[in-house]
């Protein structure tokens, strides 16, 4: 969808690092994924499928599972690892548990910081599994429920929001399975992906190069 530099790639990377912490998803490892995801979409081979997977949870531990053989290259996937970005000094950092840990006890200090309710303290959890929690909601959420532009997919996908504040834009799933290259995954008058707009936004000032919108 995009180009950028080496050293952009690499604050970007940490980054997301930073801002995923205990859920942190290897990018690399995600970007197969997430290819494995269109070419087998809504198929047994899907790594994160909502059609074979009886509830989100599954769903999640189908995820899990499919990650974890990526990451830790169980399979031949190199056909799927062109140009994915790679940092093997932090994706070893950031993958050990006692990094994650650390996050943990960081979230938890801060809750105990600030909080002003015993009940803020069940909303813990979410930081724990952000980076996993986003893409379960659009993977579930993507593929059952909404509307469809494009009715010529070989998949379920669906356009869950018309204005997808939530999700940055990606929630608009079948207008992102219909035309995977494109970065901007709206396409009627009424839909808003504010995942597109940032983007824009960077290109204008030359941080990324946008290749097909």
């Amino acid at each position: 969808m995009f180009t950028m530099s080496k050293t952009w790639e690499r604050i970007f990377f940490f980054c997301t690092f930073l801002t995923q912490g205990a859920s942190f998803l290897n990018p690399r490892a995600y970007a197969i994924l997430h290819r494995l995801h269109h070419k087998y979409s809504d198929t047994k081979k899907d790594p994160h499928s909502p059609i074979f997977s009886k509830n989100i949870i599954k769903l999640n531990l189908n995820t899990v599972k499919h990650y974890e053989s990526v990451r830790l290259n169980k399979k031949d996937y190199s056909k799927y690892d062109t140009d994915v970005p790679r940092w093997p000094s932090l994706e070893k950092i950031s993958d050990h548990w006692m990094t994650r840990l650390s996050f943990v006890i960081g979230y938890s200090l801060i809750y105990l910081k600030f909080t002003t309710a015993n009940w803020q303290y069940a909303l813990l959890p979410i930081h724990f599994v952000m980076g996993p929690l986003h893409g379960s909601i659009v993977n579930w959420c993507g593929h059952r429920y909404g509307y469809t532009n494009d009715k010529k997919t070989r998949d379920n996908s669906k356009n869950t929001l018309p204005v997808d504040l939530l999700m940055m834009g990606e929630l608009f799933q079948n207008n992102h399975h219909s035309n995977p290259s494109n970065m901007k995954f709206s396409r009627r008058w009424f839909e808003l992906d504010p995942g597109y707009i940032a983007a824009k936004i960077l290109s204008k000032i030359n941080i990324l190069r946008i290749k097909n919108a």
